[in-house]
C-alpha cells in the first residue's frame, strides 16, 4: 500500500532533485525526505531515483510515477480551491517566474488589477535569464525566453518583442559617428556578462557586430538600461525598455531591429489551479501592448 504522504516527498525531491532543497520546500529536516522516499520505494519494489553527489535523478519508474503522482496532487489542491467560502476571492503565493526585463518592466507595474481583485494572494515574482532557473521547478508559472523541454510542462507562445540599440544624446555627440553597424567597433558595447550567459537568443551582439567587444557587462537587463541611460555606451534593449525612457536615442533604428519571442510554461499538475489560471490571465493581458511594442502571440 503506497503512503499518499509519501508521494509528496517523491515530488518534491523529484522537482528539486536534492535532499535540502526538499526539506526546505516541505519544511522537514532533508533526512527525513530521504527516509520517506526510501520507503516509497520499498513500497514499490522499485528504485526511484538515482543517488549521485550531484543530486539525485528520476529513473524510468521515477518518471512513471511522477505522472499519477502529479495528476492525485492536482486533483487534492484544485478539490481544496473549490471548498473556499469566500466568495471566489484568491488567496496562498504564486509564484512566477520571468526574465528579468519581463518581471521588472512588464509584469511589476502591473500587478494593481489582480491584487484589488484578489488582496489577499501574495505574488512572487523570481527573475533570471539562465536556462538552470527552471531546473528545480520552483515555480507555478514561467515565462521563459526560449522554449524548454516539454517534459511534466505546458508550453504556449505568449508574446513576440523587437529589441533595438540605444544610448544617450551626449554620448552619441561625444563619440564617432554611427552610420552603419561596423561603426559599433568603435563604441563601448554594453551587454550581458558573456561568461554567464546560456541563453543563445541574449547574445545579440553578436548578431549585429560580429567580433564585437563588450566593455561593459552585468547579468541583468536592468542594469544595461541603467548604464545605458548613464551615458556610458550603447546596449541592445527591448523597445517596451527603451522607447519610454526620454533619456535614451534609438541608434540605427532602420538596420538593427531584432525578433524575439516569450514562451509561457505551466507545470501540468497546476493548470487547474485558480491561482495559477488567474496569473496566466494575467500574463496574457500585460503581454498585449497597445503601442505595438510588445505582441502577443498565445
Amino acid at each position: 500500500m503506497i503512503n499518499a504522504d509519501d508521494l509528496r516527498y517523491f515530488l518534491e525531491v523529484a522537482r528539486t532533485g536534492r535532499l535540502i532543497s526538499a526539506g526546505r520546500g516541505l519544511a522537514v529536516n532533508h533526512t527525513t525526505v530521504g527516509r520517506r522516499v526510501t520507503a516509497l520505494e520499498r513500497s514499490l519494489g522499485k528504485r526511484l531515483f538515482d543517488r549521485a553527489p550531484t543530486g539525485w535523478t528520476l529513473t524510468d519508474a521515477g518518471h512513471e510515477l511522477v505522472v499519477h503522482a502529479e495528476s492525485i496532487e492536482s486533483a487534492l489542491l484544485a478539490s481544496v480551491e473549490g471548498t473556499r467560502a469566500d466568495g471566489g476571492r484568491l488567496s496562498g503565493t504564486v509564484r512566477i517566474a520571468t526574465p528579468d526585463g519581463f518581471g521588472a518592466f512588464l509584469l511589476a507595474p502591473n500587478l494593481g488589477a489582480l491584487r484589488a481583485q484578489h488582496p489577499d494572494l501574495d505574488i512572487e515574482i523570481v527573475t533570471a535569464t539562465r536556462h538552470d532557473a527552471l531546473a528545480t521547478r520552483e515555480f507555478d508559472v514561467a515565462v521563459t525566453l526560449e522554449r524548454p523541454s516539454p517534459r511534466s510542462v505546458d508550453i504556449s507562445e505568449l508574446a513576440e518583442y523587437r529589441l533595438g540599440l540605444y544610448a544617450t544624446p551626449d554620448y552619441l555627440d561625444s563619440h564617432p559617428t554611427i552610420s552603419q553597424m561596423i561603426d559599433l567597433h568603435d563604441h563601448a558595447l554594453i551587454g550581458y556578462v558573456e561568461s554567464l550567459l546560456d541563453i543563445p537568443s541574449l547574445q545579440m551582439f553578436d548578431e549585429i557586430v560580429p567580433g564585437h567587444r563588450t566593455h561593459i557587462q552585468t547579468n541583468n537587463l536592468t542594469g544595461q538600461w541603467l548604464a545605458a541611460a548613464a551615458g556610458l555606451g550603447i546596449s541592445a534593449l527591448p523597445l517596451y525598455v527603451g522607447e519610454p525612457d526620454p533619456r535614451l536615442h534609438r541608434v540605427l533604428e532602420h538596420e538593427v531591429a531584432l525578433l524575439r519571442k516569450y514562451w509561457l510554461v505551466v507545470p501540468r499538475e497546476l493548470q487547474r489551479l485558480a491561482r495559477v489560471r488567474a496569473a496566466i490571465s494575467l500574463l496574457r493581458t500585460v503581454s498585449s501592448s497597445p503601442s505595438g511594442l510588445i505582441a502577443r502571440v498565445g
